[in-house]
């Protein structure tokens, strides 16, 4: 079992940035992948981006490539995303996730709570 508890989101607008952290609590880490997801009003949740906790590798959407970065804190269990250069689009509600293996995707078995990202125009 993994609890994921995410935090930092917030209203910001447009052309700022924010940090979202994801800390996972429960089982060890290392055979996970990690990511965030997204989910916009009246839309399907979508990927963001990934992070292999084992290795480290990565991967974006094409939306947020360049402005989105995704890290790991090994010692305190935290996955982060970092968010710059906002846009209306990024708005949503961000949900940290986790799965056994090598990739994250829209049916991964372990969900945060999703926190509110708000930009405004």
């Amino acid at each position: 079992q993994v609890q994921l508890l995410e935090s930092g989101g917030g209203m910001v607008q447009a052309g700022g940035s924010l940090r979202l952290s994801c800390t996972a609590s429960g089982d060890t880490l290392w055979s996970y992948a990690m990511g965030w997801f997204r989910q916009a009003p009246d839309a399907e949740r979508e990927f963001v981006a990934a992070i292999k906790w084992s290795g480290g590798s990565t991967n974006y959407a094409d939306s947020v490539k360049g402005r989105f970065t995704i890290s790991r804190d090994n010692a305190k269990n935290t996955v982060y995303l970092q968010m710059n250069s906002l846009k209306p689009e990024d708005t949503a509600v961000y949900y940290c996730a986790a799965h056994p293996g090598l990739v994250v995707t829209t049916t991964s078995r372990y969900w945060g709570q999703g926190t509110q990202v708000t930009v405004s125009s």
